[in-house]
């Protein structure tokens, strides 16, 4: 029997993700990781940062075309990744 002071190992992970503000460092990590298998080389080659701010995905890419182009699938982008992460935590994108 568990006692009522004793946490999971996976309870006491988020506790500190978020105690250190860490959360967003570690998807943005995650999201580096999946984003060209996901999108695919073409877009992949041609991104030159993804961050996180504030539940926002920011990503920056070389190509006009492919800016625009993903300005009209941003919401897709958004549930992309959040199926990635495994929880709705990105709530919009910016493409610059």
């Amino acid at each position: 029997m568990r006692k009522s002071n004793e946490n999971s190992l996976k309870e006491v992970i988020n506790q500190l993700l978020e105690q250190y503000k860490l959360r967003d460092r570690l998807n943005e990590v995650r999201i580096k990781q999946a984003w060209e298998s996901i999108m695919g080389p073409a877009v992949g080659k041609r991104t030159s940062d993804i961050r996180i701010k504030n539940d926002t995905l920011i990503i920056s890419v070389t190509s006009a075309p492919l800016r625009e182009e993903l300005q009209f699938q941003k919401e897709k982008i958004i549930e992309l990744m959040n199926q990635e992460l495994g929880a709705v935590y990105l709530k919009g994108a910016v493409i610059q």
